[in-house]
């Protein structure tokens, strides 16, 4: 299922790192502010479990998180996704995926994966700035399914139609959600309107 997390904050964050002259310190600033506002909306239904605990005043029966939360960046511009979401919620864990493309095949490859062992029993996110055609995404979920993850959901900041087709049509079982659903794909794959390259823009290698 696609949610697209309409909210005057993001959409205002994200304008500003739409702009061409949005310079790096900027761009990752307003990078993690949105992932931040972001994991509050992607972690509304977190599964939780009733506890008691002893407050200052009396005891109290109340709901803790269940399930323990692994981040897993598609690397390198999913690492822009990490602070933002990980500054709220400090206990999640996180994997890492490296993928190429074949330059004949066209085909993605692992080159690099690093996961906790618990991620068959937790909630996993996978972390992606941009969701063009979808290969990468499709891949990196191929991936970690066949490590024994169950629940897993794609967040992403740019999306085109084409690669949330592509998604749901490989994985049906994923919930994605994006801050912004745009318009198309140009002939070099990139999103339009978009906001270019960002691994580049988040690292200054533009």
């Amino acid at each position: 299922m696609l949610h697209v997390l309409n909210h005057p904050l993001i959409t205002h964050k994200l304008t500003q790192m739409r702009k061409t002259e949005t310079k790096t310190k900027d761009f990752r600033q307003n990078l993690d502010e949105i992932a931040g506002l972001m994991a509050y909306e992607i972690c509304r239904d977190l599964p939780v479990r009733k506890v008691t605990i002893q407050t200052p005043i009396c005891e109290c029966v109340t709901e803790e998180l269940s399930r323990e939360i692994v981040l897993i960046p598609i690397l390198r511009a999913g690492l822009g996704l990490v602070n933002g979401i990980a500054d709220l919620i400090p206990t999640a864990k996180v994997g890492f995926i490296g993928l190429y493309r074949d330059e004949q095949t066209l085909q993605p490859h692992e080159y690099f994966a690093k996961f906790p062992s618990t991620m068959p029993q937790a909630v996993n996110m996978v972390l992606d700035p941009m969701l063009a055609t979808g290969g990468s995404a499709v891949a990196a979920i191929d991936m970690i399914k066949k490590r024994g993850a169950k629940t897993i959901k794609l967040v992403c900041l740019v999306g085109a139609p084409e690669g949330v087709s592509a998604v749901e049509a490989a994985h049906p079982d994923v919930d994605i959600y994006l801050a912004a659903l745009d318009d198309h794909l140009n002939e070099q794959g990139y999103i339009v309107p978009g906001l270019g390259d960002a691994g580049d823009r988040i690292f200054g290698t533009r």
